[in-house]
C-alpha cells in the first residue's frame, strides 16, 4: 500500500486532481468530504460545535450552517483552534477506519488522503509522496468569488488563515502548479502518476528499490531542504527506535558534486532493533537492500576518548533501506550507536566541511570514478575504496587534535 498525502490552499485546483487520481486508479480519501461526515445532523461533532459556538450556526432544519461557523471561526485565532480541537479528531478516526477499509478491499491499493489542512495539522511527515497544487492568492482569490460564491473578504480571510507558500514548499515532495488551465493540471496529474506514482507503488509491492543511475552531478540547491524532509518522515516512522537521525554522504557537504542520493544515517541501539524497522521504514516507502556490513571500513583507528575505533569486522554491520520512490533516490544506513560506521559517517561530512585540501582531492577521486562508467552504485563506491583506507586513518587524526564530538 502506498499512502500520498494531497493538499494545497483553498481555491488551489486540489479536488482537481484529486478526481484525476481516482479516474487513474487511485483510492481517495476526501478529508473535506469527512469534515461534512463528521458533523453532520445527529453528530457528535455538530453536538461539540454547537457547545462551543451556539445555536446560530445552525440552519432551520438543524443542519450546519458552514458560512455562519466559519465567520465566526476565522475571524478570531483562539475560535479558529477550538474548531479544529473539536473536528480534527472526528476526522483523523473516521480517515483511519476508511484506509483499513480499503486496504482490506484491494491488493496494494495507492491511497490518495485529501488533506486540506496537512501541512497546518503538522501531518505532512506521515506520508511516504506529499503532493501539493498550489496557485497564486489573487487567482485563487477569483476563482472562488466566482466559482463559489465567496465575497472578497471571505475569500481572502480564508486564504490567510491557511499555510503560504513557504510553509508548503517546505513539506512538498511534488509542486504542481495550477496558474494555467484545468486541463493543464489534469496533464501535470497524469504525468505524475505514470511517471512517479504508479512506479513508486509498484516498487513498494515488489520490495525493490527505485533504479539509481550512478552519474556524478553539481550540488543542487535543493538537497538540504529534500534532506530535511526525509530526516522528518524517518523520525515519524522510527519514533523511538532512532537515537538520532542525520544527513550524512557527499550531499550533506556543502559545494560538493554527488549522485543525485540522499544519504541519510538513522542511529539505533542494536541491529536487532534495525531489523525491527522493517515494517515502519516500508509503509514510509523504503525497502530493505541486502548489505549488512560497511566492508573495508574496519581499518578505521582513533584514541577519541568514548569511541570504540576497534578493527573488530562485527561492529561494521549495519541495514539499508532504500528508497522504492523514482522520484527521490534515497539510501537510509541503519547502524548502532557507537559503532565505527555510524562514527565515522558523522566524522566524514565534519571532516570534509572543515577541509577544503581534503575535499578537493575527494571530488577528484569521485570525479575520476565517475569517468571509469561503472555500471551501478555499488561499483562505483567500490572504485572508491582505496581511497577510503587511508582516508579513514587521516580523519581520526584530524577528530583526534580537533577533539571533534558529533554535533
Amino acid at each position: 500500500m502506498l499512502r500520498i498525502g494531497l493538499t494545497g490552499g483553498i481555491g488551489a485546483g486540489k479536488s482537481t486532481v484529486s478526481a484525476t487520481f481516482s479516474d487513474l486508479g487511485g483510492i481517495v480519501v476526501d478529508g473535506d468530504v469527512i469534515a461534512r461526515e463528521v458533523v453532520e445532523p445527529g453528530t457528535e461533532g455538530l453536538a461539540s460545535l454547537v457547545d462551543a459556538f451556539g445555536e446560530g450556526i445552525l440552519l432551520p432544519d438543524g443542519a450546519l450552517n458552514r458560512p455562519a461557523l466559519a465567520a465566526i471561526a476565522f475571524s478570531d485565532e483562539q475560535k479558529r483552534a477550538t474548531l479544529n480541537g473539536i473536528v480534527h479528531p472526528l476526522v483523523g478516526h473516521r480517515r483511519s477506519e476508511l484506509i483499513e477499509n480499503a486496504r482490506a478491499a484491494a491488493e496494494n491499493p495507492v491511497i490518495i488522503e485529501d488533506i486540506p489542512l496537512l501541512v497546518e495539522s503538522g501531518m505532512a511527515p506521515m506520508f511516504p509522496l506529499v503532493v501539493i497544487v498550489h496557485a497564486d492568492p489573487e487567482i485563487r482569490v477569483k476563482r472562488l468569488i466566482e466559482y463559489r460564491g465567496f465575497t472578497e473578504q471571505d475569500a481572502r480571510a480564508r486564504i490567510a488563515a491557511q499555510a503560504d507558500e513557504a510553509q508548503r514548499r517546505a513539506v512538498a515532495d511534488v509542486w504542481l502548479d495550477n496558474s494555467g488551465t484545468a486541463g493543464e493540471l489534469v496533464e501535470q496529474a497524469h504525468a505524475l502518476w505514470h511517471g512517479r506514482i504508479q512506479p513508486f507503488a509498484h516498487n513498494l509491492a515488489v520490495g525493490r528499490p527505485a533504479t539509481v543511475e550512478p552519474r556524478l552531478v553539481a550540488p543542487d540547491p535543493q538537497w538540504p531542504a529534500e534532506a530535511r524532509r526525509i530526516v522528518a518522515r524517518l523520525q515519524t516512522a522510527c519514533g523511538h527506535r532512532a537515537g538520532r537521525i542525520d544527513h550524512i554522504g557527499s550531499t550533506a557537504i556543502a559545494g560538493m558534486d554527488a549522485k543525485d542520493i540522499i544519504d541519510i544515517q538513522v542511529t539505533v541501539d542494536s541491529l536487532v532493533t534495525a531489523d525491527e524497522l522493517a515494517g515502519p521504514l516500508h509503509a514510509a516507502g523504503y525497502v530493505r537492500t541486502p548489505i549488512t556490513e560497511d566492508v573495508g571500513k574496519s581499518d578505521a583507528r582513533s584514541t577519541v576518548p568514548g569511541f570504540d575505533h576497534t578493527g573488530d569486522r562485527a561492529l561494521f554491520g549495519k541495514r539499508l533501506y532504500c528508497s522504492a520512490d523514482p522520484g527521490r533516490p534515497t539510501h537510509v544506513h541503519v547502524r548502532v550507536a557507537g559503532w565505527p560506521g555510524q562514527q565515522f559517517a558523522l566524522l566524514f561530512v565534519d571532516w570534509l566541511t572543515a577541509s577544503p585540501a581534503v575535499r578537493s582531492d575527494y571530488l577528484a577521486l569521485k570525479r575520476r570514478a565517475a569517468e571509469a562508467g561503472h555500471a551501478d552504485t555499488g561499483a562505483y563506491a567500490h572504485a572508491k575504496e582505496p581511497w577510503f583506507l587511508d582516508a579513514y586513518r587521516r580523519a581520526w587524526e584530524w577528530a583526534d587534535t580537533t577533539g571533534w564530538r558529533p554535533g
